[in-house]
């Protein structure tokens, strides 16, 4: 099945991290610092009004450890713990984004990433198509070659495509977990295969595909662009089970628990008004609830559209 509507999947722990890095320190009537999430629904605020989404939700992480650091200990070890003054405004995000009227998905042991890829999954299974909003490269391997599945980077106002993936990355969307796991990838603190970068990982992928097909004998490397076939051949050998390991945490889970009900939640029809106009108040933040650009009161949505 086909014709189902354009849904919007934003990645709200990318926003919420630029804005609070990116503005100064700001604090509600009662102290409560508000910097990231003034940043944030901003950002919302104006994705709503530019794109005017008929269907959208916002993943969260739910906490900032997941299944992954149950498996790896290392895995986002270099962030160190959350800063002080970001911890309360989660929630604070949260509590925004549903006075919108727009979904706030976290699920308990997954990380934003996850729930995004479980979305767009059963999103296209019911006929509908999806963008994910992001700069994370993770999230590349979701991109489908029927363009069901897109990515769109709202700070460079560019989408993304399979051919779009390509391009950037030098793979198909669907090696992005080989790519990541040859590579490594250090915002997530994965080790990869050391010596292997992300022109050598493309080639040895284009060439054979996934990691457990790149041949250790350097004879079957004739012909792949790559700087020393012999050593880069005995380097992924010596460490193809971290290679995999990597590759396997990189992978982002596509049966999330309790998404499919939420699906259910995603057709917007506006905010609500006493909501909005109460929190941002509470909040210091009166003026910018003119910016909301649908109120809920009464409107039919325009394209009605639910899951079975």
């Amino acid at each position: 099945m086909a014709g189902g509507p354009l849904v919007h999947l934003i990645d709200g722990p990318v926003w919420v991290f630029r804005a609070y890095y990116a503005l100064p320190e700001m604090k509600a009537p009662d102290g409560t610092p508000t910097n990231a999430a003034y940043g944030y629904t901003n950002t919302l605020l104006k994705y709503l009004t530019d794109h005017e989404p008929t269907h959208l939700a916002v993943a969260f992480d739910y906490a900032m450890e997941s299944f992954r650091n149950e498996e790896f200990p290392d895995y986002k070890a270099q962030r160190g713990e959350v800063p002080d003054d970001l911890e309360p405004q989660w929630d604070l995000c949260t509590e925004a984004t549903r006075a919108l009227g727009i979904p706030a998905l976290e699920v308990e042991g997954y990380e934003a990433d996850d729930v995004i890829a479980t979305c767009a999954t059963q999103l296209v299974r019911r006929g509908a198509s999806a963008r994910v909003v992001t700069t994370d490269k993770d999230l590349a391997q979701l991109v489908r070659e029927d363009g069901r599945v897109t990515l769109w980077d709202m700070a460079k106002e560019i989408g993304c495509d399979a051919d779009g993936v390509r391009e950037r990355f030098g793979v198909d969307p669907a090696q992005i977990p080989d790519y990541l796991g040859l590579m490594g990838d250090s915002v997530d603190n994965l080790p990869g295969v050391p010596g292997v970068g992300p022109k050598t990982a493309a080639a040895a992928l284009r060439a054979f595909r996934r990691i457990e097909e790149v041949p250790a004998d350097s004879d079957r490397w004739a012909g792949v662009a790559v700087r020393g076939p012999k050593r880069v051949a005995g380097l992924i050998d010596a460490h193809r089970e971290q290679a995999l390991r990597t590759r396997d945490l990189a992978t982002l889970v596509r049966d999330v628990p309790g998404i499919r009900a939420l699906l259910r939640e995603m057709n917007w029809v506006g905010a609500d008004r006493n909501e909005v106009e109460t929190l941002f108040e509470d909040l210091g933040w009166g003026r910018i609830a003119t910016r909301v650009p649908r109120w809920a009161a009464g409107k039919r949505h325009p394209y009605p559209w639910r899951l079975p």
